[in-house]
């Protein structure tokens, strides 16, 4: 598995194990199976496993697959789903969420630690779900005033050994923050041929993930790519009950002709998707949704394949899939 560097981190697998999949987000799986798939990434030569409470079991799982040991060299992230509070209690709650999440995982500190909310302008107003933007949205004050400040204590005090935030949101705000001084050491960006960042999208402006990866990069931040295969729209079939009416549904109807090119090929969808994501440009590490060892395997033979030919990435973009 080749390594390198990710944000201040040294190390960093081009995989990066995700914990929505071991917590069973993107379909059944059991724990023995989840930590079956933790130790066999491992081996592979994975190190960094991204988790976060609102992955259901996945906190549970790292914690039976070490057992408060994992070795020396692996890594781990968590994130803290914020939402707008009162500013006041904000610090307060970023250290009670990494509480909680060092302790279901039996974890003394972890290596980079996210803002998992969307950032916001104060007066943004979410084209969806608006009524409920005090639940996934941090307002710009709280992220200057509340956040930074507390990611860095966090950092000084060893809690932490990095800070970061999902970049998923608005993107003048994600923008916003990567050239506001301090900026965030590590940033979390769609990474897929759609552009898609699917149900997770709220604003009505394009995403726009490319230049928000570059300028990612040209700050010095590091980036880790999600969604490589867009919550299974870029597989040969989702494998989950998804209502016809969900983004998902809609970008794996839209991703006809990507499929229609991996049969021309001979090539699985998934691998080809993980590939692509893998040959983007300032992308340090692509996080996978994998929730058993079969999906794994499949992933680790696409980092291994190395970075698509030039001629399919142009085909692949000629389709017109983006946005």
């Amino acid at each position: 598995m080749r390594t390198g560097p990710l944000g201040p981190l040294d190390g960093i697998s081009r995989l990066t194990l995700g914990g929505g999949g071991l917590g069973a987000i993107w379909g059944d799986t059991s724990q023995a199976e989840a930590v079956a798939t933790v130790h066999e990434a491992v081996e592979a030569g994975i190190t960094l496993i991204d988790t976060a409470p609102l992955y259901r079991d996945c906190e549970a799982v790292i914690a039976a697959a070490f057992d408060g040991a994992p070795p020396a060299h692996l890594r781990f992230t968590t994130k803290c789903y914020l939402g707008g509070p009162d500013p006041a209690t904000a610090p307060g709650r970023i250290r009670e969420s990494l509480d909680a999440s060092l302790a279901a995982m039996r974890l003394q500190r972890a290596d980079i630690y996210f803002l998992h909310s969307n950032i916001c302008a104060d007066d943004y107003v979410y084209a969806r779900g608006q009524d409920r933007r005090s639940q996934f949205a941090t307002p710009w004050s709280t992220y200057i005033g509340q956040v930074i400040p507390t990611m860095l204590a966090l950092k000084a005090e060893g809690r932490i050994g990095a800070w970061g935030i999902t970049g998923i949101g608005v993107p003048a705000a994600i923008h916003d923050s990567i050239a506001h001084d301090p900026r965030p050491d590590v940033i979390q960006a769609i990474t897929n041929l759609l552009d898609s960042a699917g149900g997770i999208r709220s604003f009505a402006e394009p995403a726009a993930p490319r230049p928000i990866i570059a300028a990612a990069k040209a700050a010095g931040c590091g980036v880790m790519g999600i969604r490589a295969v867009q919550a299974g729209a870029l597989t040969s079939a989702i494998d989950r009950d998804v209502k016809a009416s969900h983004p998902e549904a809609a970008d794996y109807a839209r991703a006809a002709p990507f499929r229609d090119l991996c049969r021309e090929i001979g090539a699985d969808p998934a691998i080809i998707a993980h590939r692509y994501a893998l040959s983007l440009p300032g992308v340090d590490t692509v996080v996978l949704g994998v929730k058993n060892r079969a999906e794994l395997r499949g992933c680790l033979a696409a980092e291994a394949a190395g970075p698509l030919e030039a001629q399919l990435m142009r085909r692949i973009d000629g389709l017109g899939l983006r946005g």
